[in-house]
């Protein structure tokens, strides 16, 4: 991989959480994280009681926090991208 390769990568964290809950929606932390923090690649799967994270952003706190506000996070992985694809440590 080259220089330009990285170039490509826009948001710097690959960001992966669960989150446990009450009533939770994928469609409502879907909504607010593609409303409210900058990224791309998001994915958000489960159903009221747990939910599966995943989302690229330069901003992961927001992220954490967001989903913290709902319910407990854990199994939390927040990767280095570009480090990753230079074959170090992400």
């Amino acid at each position: 991989m080259d220089e330009e390769d990285f170039e490509e990568i826009n948001y710097t964290f690959d960001t992966q959480l669960l989150l446990e809950g009450k009533n939770l929606s994928d469609d409502k932390v879907r909504d607010y994280i593609t409303k409210n923090i900058e990224g791309d690649c998001l994915l958000v799967v489960g159903d009221d009681e747990l939910l599966k994270l995943h989302f690229h952003t330069n901003t992961p706190w927001k992220v954490l926090e967001y989903c913290a506000s709902l319910g407990e996070i854990y199994d939390v992985v927040v990767e280095n991208m570009p480090r990753q694809a230079k074959g170090l440590k992400g």
